[in-house]
Order: C-alpha cells, then sequence, then structure tokens
C-alpha cells in the first residue's frame, strides 16, 4: 500500500503539467523557441544525469528512502518556481535555472522508486508490484492535471497558482515515503542469489551477503549488450517522435487555430476555454495510460510476451500523428480524441520499460545503471523533440512538426521489431552475473 500511495504523489511530479507551464509562459509573452528551450533544458539535464544517477543508486550505501525525498522536495520546489516569472518576455534564467535543477532531483526518483520495489518484493513479484506502482503514478498524472486545470480555470487569468499542485504532492509523498521499508540493499541493485566456487551448495540468500562481498558484472558488458542497445535506440526515437506531439495538440487546442493548420506559430495567448481542453487532454492520455497499464499487467500474467505489447504501443504513435493531422479542421473533441492513443503507448511503454530492463540485468548489479541509461536515451529524444519540434512549429507552423513526427515515428518500430528477442522468462538467465569475492572464506564466515 505504501508504494501504491507514493506512487500516486510522485505521479503528480512528473512532466504532465510541464503543458500548463507552456501555456502560462506563451500567455505571458515568450515564443514557442523560449519554451521550447526551457522545457529542454529540464531534459537534457536529466539525460545527462541519469545514467550516472542510476549508478549511484547501484552503489550507494545511504538509505534510498532519504534520496527519494530529497528528489522530491526539490522536484517540487524547482517546478513551482514559474509562479515568480513576471509578465512579459523575462525572466528566462530564473526558468532555466530551475529547469536544470528539476531535471537534476528528478533523475533519482525513477531509479530510486524502482531500485526500493525490487528490494523488497524481489525478482519474482517485482512485475505486478511495478505495474501497481504504474498504475497509481498515472492516477496521480490525470489527478493533478484535474486539480491544475480546475484551479487554473476558476483562477484565469492568474493560473500560475495551479503550480501550488505539485509542492502539495510532493510534501504528501514525503509524509509517506517514512512507510515504505528499505529492503535488501544488494537485491536493489538486482543482485541474485549466489553459488559458492568451493562446492555446488548455495551459500545465502543476498539479504545475507554483505554489500562489499559482492562483485557488479562489468559497465562495458551490461552497456554493450545488444538487448540494451536495442531497448536505448527504440525508446530515444519513439520519444524524438512522441514528446513534441502533446506540446502541438496543446497549442492547436489553446489557440483555437485548430482551423488553419498552417498558421505562422505567433503568439495568440490562451483563452480561458482552452484549459479545461489541456486538462482534458492529460486526463484523457493518463486514464487511458491507467487502463493499458491494467491491461498489460494481465496479459503478462498471463504469458503474453514484452515484444508484442510493446509493438503494439509503438503503432500506436503514428497512427495519433496521422490522425492529428487529419482532423486538424474537425474540432477540439477530435483533436481531444487522439489522446486515446497517446494513453495506449504510454501505458504500455511505461510498463515494459522496467520489465525489459530487469529482463535483461538481473544478476548483472547494474538494474539501476541501466534503468539511468535507458531513461537518457528517452530522455534525449524527448529533449531534441520539444525542442526542435517547437522551433519548427516557430518557422513552419504545427502541421509541418507533426509531419515529422509521423515519419520519424515508423523508425522505433522498425528497429524493435527486427533487433529485439523476446525476453519474457529470461530474468537472470542471458547475463553475465554477478559474484562473491572470496567465496570459501566468506563460506566459512557465515
Amino acid at each position: 500500500m505504501a508504494f501504491a500511495t507514493i506512487s500516486f504523489f510522485l505521479g503528480n511530479l512528473g512532466d504532465g503539467l510541464n503543458i500548463f507551464q507552456g501555456i502560462f509562459l506563451v500567455n505571458l509573452g515568450w515564443n514557442e523557441g523560449s519554451v521550447g528551450i526551457a522545457l529542454s533544458l529540464m531534459g537534457f539535464t536529466a539525460l545527462v544525469c541519469q545514467t550516472f544517477a542510476g549508478d549511484a543508486i547501484d552503489k550507494t550505501t545511504f538509505d534510498r528512502r532519504k534520496i527519494l525525498v530529497i528528489a522530491s522536495l526539490m522536484t517540487a520546489c524547482s517546478a513551482t518556481t514559474v509562479m515568480f516569472v513576471r509578465e512579459g518576455n523575462n525572466d528566462h534564467m530564473l526558468m532555466y535555472i530551475t529547469k536544470i535543477i528539476e531535471g537534476l532531483a528528478s533523475s533519482f526518483i525513477g531509479p530510486c522508486l524502482a531500485a526500493l520495489t525490487l528490494a523488497c518484493n524481489g525478482p519474482d513479484n517485482f512485475d505486478s508490484t511495478m505495474a501497481n506502482n504504474v498504475l497509481w503514478g498515472h492516477i496521480g498524472s490525470a489527478t493533478s492535471a484535474v486539480l491544475a486545470g480546475g484551479i487554473a480555470y476558476f483562477l484565469y487569468p492568474d493560473i500560475k497558482y495551479c503550480f501550488l499542485v505539485i509542492g502539495f504532492s510532493a510534501l504528501l509523498a514525503i509524509v509517506f515515503i517514512q512507510f515504505l521499508p528499505e529492503g535488501d540493499k544488494n537485491l536493489a541493485r538486482g543482485f541474485e542469489k549466489i553459488t559458492s566456487d568451493c562446492n555446488d551448495t548455495e551459500i545465502s540468500e543476498t539479504s545475507k551477503a554483505h554489500p562489499s562481498q559482492m562483485e557488479a558484472a562489468s559497465y562495458l558488458s551490461v552497456i554493450s549488450e545488444p538487448k540494451t542497445l536495442t531497448l536505448c535506440l527504440t525508446g530515444f526515437f519513439f520519444h524524438f517522435a512522441n514528446a513534441n506531439v502533446l506540446l502541438v495538440l496543446g497549442e492547436l487546442m489553446s489557440r483555437g487555430d485548430n482551423n488553419n493548420g498552417d498558421d505562422d506559430g505567433g503568439n495568440a495567448g490562451t483563452s480561458r476555454s482552452a484549459i479545461p481542453l489541456v486538462g482534458g487532454a492529460i486526463l484523457l492520455a493518463q486514464a487511458t495510460m491507467s487502463l493499458a497499464t491494467i491491461f498489460g499487467d494481465k496479459c503478462t500474467k498471463q504469458g503474453i510476451g514484452r515484444k508484442v505489447l510493446f509493438i503494439a504501443g509503438l503503432i500506436t504513435l503514428p497512427l495519433r500523428c496521422a490522425l492529428i493531422i487529419g482532423w486538424k479542421d474537425s474540432g477540439n473533441g477530435f483533436l481531444l480524441s487522439t489522446q486515446i492513443l497517446d494513453g495506449v503507448g504510454g501505458g504500455f511503454f511505461g510498463l515494459l520499460h522496467p520489465y525489459l530492463v530487469a529482463d535483461i540485468t538481473f544478476g548483472t548489479g547494474r538494474f539501476n545503471l541501466i534503468m539511468g541509461l535507458t531513461a537518457s536515451c528517452f530522455g534525449l529524444g524527448g529533449t531534441l523533440s520539444n525542442f526542435l519540434g517547437q522551433m519548427v512549429v516557430e518557422k513552419f507552423g504545427h502541421i509541418i512538426s507533426l509531419a515529422g513526427s509521423f515519419f520519424i515515428s515508423f523508425i522505433p518500430i522498425i528497429i524493435f521489431t527486427a533487433l529485439m528477442p523476446e525476453t519474457l522468462n529470461t530474468r537472470g538467465k542471458n547475463t553475465k552475473h554477478a559474484h562473491v569475492t572470496n567465496e570459501c572464506e566468506y563460506s566459512a564466515m557465515i
């Protein structure tokens, strides 16, 4: 229950409210290029830091729960700084710096929660607990969208107070983190049961082995693993195509320019009626992600493989882009409905990402490293998508930007279909396993 509650409140700290921040800044007088830079800085910082954050979480002897508290608080403080941006095209450096801080702090949240989940549940129960975490994270994101959208609508045009939702959620998350057990520190890294070299008997569970006795697989062996590289490339191109789509969709609906897809990208402000549309877009996507997570978890328990579900999620992106382009003159209701596809794709991707990493790395002691590395690759794709996508919007219009996302979205489908083998039921079987050093001496010690 503690994991579900914390995942719910941490879901409110995610970047789902970035769309509100982007619209708020445009309404203050920022152009799309400046907004793209601000949002990209968070992603760029995260992509640089996440691999190192994952490695640090693997190696640390510090209580991972305390790291989660610090990261949550930093994320909330930096995210609410947008409230202090002044009217006009001002305070760029304030937003740029706080987005860097937010990117740094957020780099630790996902790997920390995944590590604690593995530490407390082990490899056999990891999938079901992680699925529950992902589900409640989506519910939290949907709740924050409703609350933020409602506050922004009723306090319009002074919508900045909607960002207090993030700070309040952080405080509640911090309260409930203290109820999490620390779990097994070695199991949190992805170590498994160890067998002695002196004989064929099992010497201990990881919980009995001292951290200094555990030697992880080399960095090169886990990073150069073909399945790791395939997941990195797939996630990069998926997010490169995907991240900009919600921003473009929000801008189309908020400006009421969906009757003219070839707009010039100029600042038109944000109407009050657009706020529930943007909130509804986030809510619809998160609600669909929740259903996709439940469906994906049930499929996994019934033995349906990772590959078919992951490909199904990838296919939704080109369909979504095509529908938005085709329905550009059909009204906001049609545009909003495309978020169902975003929910299916994001739901399967978010659920299967930790599954795949656990399948690939379990036994190496590098679980959080690869969680961070893959997240960095995803973040790089998202950062370039936000930055380049918004630049294309500013120069050529929304529809050209969406067309670019449409063509790019076929690349991850091809890569994953051609190169990724099925990993279900392979956890710990296809990797170079970590081992206990000085096995004979250590066996004698216990």
